[in-house]
C-alpha cells in the first residue's frame, strides 16, 4: 500500500489521511481533518481540523477547506476555491463548531477555479459550477451552475459533458432523467 506522500514544504499534521494521498508544498492538513486515500492537496491549500475529504478528491492550489466543509469521493475543487462556514463572522464573537453551518459536496461535483461556497450548502453529486461562481444555495445533482449567484444554466453528465434537451450526452451517449425527489437528475438504466 501506497504510503502518504508529504512534500519537504508541506504540512500534514493529521492522522487521519488515506493511502496514496500526495500534500505539496505550502499546503497544511491539519490535525482533526479526515482525508481520504489518493487525494491531491496542491500547493498553498489549506484543509481545517473538522474538514472531511473523502477518497480521490483533488484539492487545487491556493483552496481553502474550513471546518464543518465534508467533500464526497471524487469531487475535483479548482484552484482559488473558497468555503465559509459562519454566516456571521465578527472578530470579537468567538463562536464554536456547533454554531458553524455544514456544507456538503456530493460525489462526483466540480468546482471551477475561484468559485465561493456559501455555508449551508448541499452541492448534489456531479454538478459542475463553473469558474467564479457564488454558490449561496443548493445545487441539484447534475447541474450546471455559474454566476454570482450562481444559477443553474444547464445539466452535465458524469463524465463532465453537457446534456442535450433530451437529457443525453453527445460524448459519452449517457442517458439521464429527473430523479423523484425533484433534486436533479440521475442516470436512465436500461
Amino acid at each position: 500500500m501506497t504510503e502518504v506522500r508529504v512534500h519537504p514544504q508541506g504540512l500534514c499534521e493529521s492522522d487521519q489521511v488515506g493511502a496514496g494521498t500526495r500534500v505539496w508544498a505550502f499546503a497544511h492538513v491539519l490535525p482533526g481533518a479526515k482525508v481520504g486515500k489518493d487525494c491531491n492537496i496542491c500547493d498553498g491549500a489549506f484543509v481545517e481540523d473538522g474538514a472531511v475529504l473523502g477518497d480521490n478528491v483533488t484539492v487545487k492550489n491556493a483552496t481553502l477547506v474550513f471546518r464543518g466543509v465534508t467533500c464526497e469521493n471524487d469531487v475535483f475543487l479548482g484552484p482559488n476555491v473558497v468555503f465559509t462556514n459562519d454566516l456571521r463572522p465578527r472578530a470579537h464573537i468567538k463562536r464554536g463548531p456547533d454554531s458553524l453551518l455544514l456544507t456538503k459536496v456530493r460525489r462526483g461535483a466540480t468546482l471551477g477555479a475561484g468559485v465561493v461556497v456559501v455555508c449551508g450548502t448541499e452541492i448534489g453529486e456531479h454538478s459542475f459550477a463553473a469558474a467564479g461562481a457564488v454558490v449561496a444555495r443548493d445545487v441539484p445533482a447534475h447541474a450546471f451552475v455559474a454566476g454570482n449567484p450562481a444559477r443553474q444554466k444547464g445539466w452535465v453528465c458524469e463524465c463532465g459533458e453537457p446534456l442535450d434537451s433530451a437529457l443525453t450526452c453527445a460524448g459519452c451517449l449517457s442517458v439521464y432523467e429527473h430523479r423523484e425527489d425533484d433534486r436533479g437528475l440521475r442516470r436512465r438504466t436500461a
